[in-house]
């Protein structure tokens, strides 16, 4: 029978091991932030491209998930659940045609579904932060949750026109953070001993 101590050192051994193999390769990890980087500030110097790239990214997934939907419902056990199950996924594979035949129209209603979904996350975060207790950190999460609420209402303030931009500057700005995190990881990884 193993003990608390026993599973907790090994879960530290494991965890030292795979930290020691990321070690080895903080030079790949730098690489790769240094790709997002660039990637991040091309997408920002040409926002409207970025946008199409980004719902047209959307648009192949939805195809995919519209056909995993479709073979997904042949292992449904009643004739009611596998139409329903087909209807989706061919509803999933004819929105994803239909973003690759339009895709600035599919950003301009993509644009106001972001619009509107940080709209909902603010109101919910705010709801939340003045129901939390006095003694918690209500103030980050109110703080949090009208920034993410006033960031909603500029887009659906100024949709349809930022459709053709929004979403390129969000994916901009999201590669070049992922693209810092992933160098600051792979220079925290070559300090380690």
């Amino acid at each position: 029978m193993t003990s608390v101590s026993d599973t907790s050192q090994s879960r530290d051994s494991s965890l030292g091991s795979g930290i020691a193999a990321l070690h080895a390769k903080w030079g790949w990890i730098v690489a790769l932030g240094v790709v997002y980087l660039i990637t991040g500030f091309v997408a920002l110097g040409s926002v409207v491209m970025a946008t199409v790239a980004s719902v047209l990214v959307v648009g192949a997934m939805m195809i995919v998930a519209g056909a995993a939907e479709i073979i997904g419902a042949f292992q449904m056990k009643s004739w009611g659940k596998f139409l329903i199950w087909v209807l989706l996924g061919v509803l999933y594979v004819i929105a994803g045609f239909l973003t690759f035949d339009n895709p600035l129209f599919a950003a301009v209603l993509l644009t106001l579904f972001l619009g509107a979904s940080l709209i909902a996350s603010g109101a919910v975060r705010l709801f939340l932060a003045f129901s939390m207790k006095r003694e918690s950190p209500w103030v980050w999460v109110a703080l949090s949750g009208a920034i993410t609420l006033l960031l909603g209402l500029l887009i659906v303030a100024r949709w349809p026109v930022n459709s053709v931009y929004i979403l390129g500057l969000f994916l901009g700005i999201d590669l070049i953070m992922a693209g810092a995190g992933w160098i600051s990881l792979g220079f925290g990884l070559k300090q380690r001993h």
